[in-house]
């Protein structure tokens, strides 16, 4: 499936990313109904990674312009109470909203967002939380399909129709699952395993190098450096990566310079798209890759 992804991701101000074949969006900072217009009208289903301002300020205006019956659909960490606060305030504040639908999510729990597609979500340590707590998400979106089990593949098409009435299709079937997108939220690089074998990563790189985290100040959430996150894209099997969430202390020549060299240091032979600081980008994936 050839994916339309539009997006502004900037640290500290605005994240969001509207895959617009999906009607889903990931994210829903500031700015969000502006640059999309009328197509915010396509967006039935929200996967806000967490509570964080950046995240969710474009939330109110979104419901408030698109809310009708059941949609949109706004997923959100289960155990962050900072979500249902804003429920009960948007339902107050506006009747029109009413009809929304507000969910809590916990991790790996499956979510079906059309008749083949579904999103799961993968818990990461941005946001601090006990073991048994749901406060930051990525997530993963899977296609399914229904293929025929080998042990029919040989037979001709009048037989497997004959067979498919008398015994039931599902008999004869079995699902196959494709990992179409991950998105990371922001996240400190980990679940390494979860992103493998993705169509389209969306990861986070807030800062260009591991030393401009500075780990003793525990009083900001954690976040990913661009250099670890192409170490661990050199160790999976992706088939493109999106690159967001860059600090704007870097300017854009900065971030492409540093892009160019590591994706040279760690061989990456996929392509890579980021979104700049600052600008938004439309269907990323009809963009020139850094990296070519």
């Amino acid at each position: 499936m050839n994916l339309n992804i539009t997006a502004y991701s900037t640290a500290l101000f605005a994240t969001w990313y509207f895959i617009e074949e999906l009607g889903l969006l990931f994210d829903a900072g500031d700015g969000l109904i502006s640059s999309l217009l009328q197509k915010s009208r396509k967006i039935e289903n929200v996967f806000i990674s967490h509570a964080d301002r950046d995240h969710l300020t474009g939330l109110l205006q979104l419901n408030q312009l698109n809310a009708r019956e059941g949609f949109p659909h706004i997923y959100f960490p289960n155990d962050s109470n900072s979500f249902r606060a804003l429920e009960e305030f948007s339902k107050n504040f506006d009747r029109r909203v009413k009809q929304t639908v507000w969910s809590g999510m916990k991790e790996e729990e499956p979510v079906q967002i059309n008749k083949n597609t579904f999103v799961q979500a993968v818990k990461n340590n941005h946001v601090r939380a006990a073991p048994n707590e749901h406060k930051s998400f990525g997530f993963l979106v899977y296609q399914t399909k229904a293929k025929l089990k080998e042990e029919y593949l040989a037979l001709p098409q009048s037989e497997i129709v004959q067979l498919a009435r008398s015994i039931g299709r599902e008999t004869m079937t079995h699902e196959v699952r494709t990992n179409l997108l991950a998105y990371s939220g922001d996240t400190p690089v980990e679940n390494f395993d979860k992103w493998n074998n993705t169509q389209i990563l969306i990861h986070e790189a807030t800062f260009l190098d591991r030393n401009d985290i500075d780990s003793s100040d525990t009083r900001y959430n954690k976040h990913s450096s661009l250099e670890d996150v192409l170490k661990m894209v050199s160790e999976l099997t992706l088939g493109a990566l999106i690159l967001g969430h860059f600090s704007s202390r870097y300017t854009h020549e900065q971030i492409d310079g540093k892009l160019k060299s590591l994706c040279k240091e760690f061989k990456i032979d996929i392509p890579v798209y980021r979104v700049l600081p600052g600008q938004m980008h439309r269907n990323i994936l009809q963009e020139t890759p850094v990296n070519y």
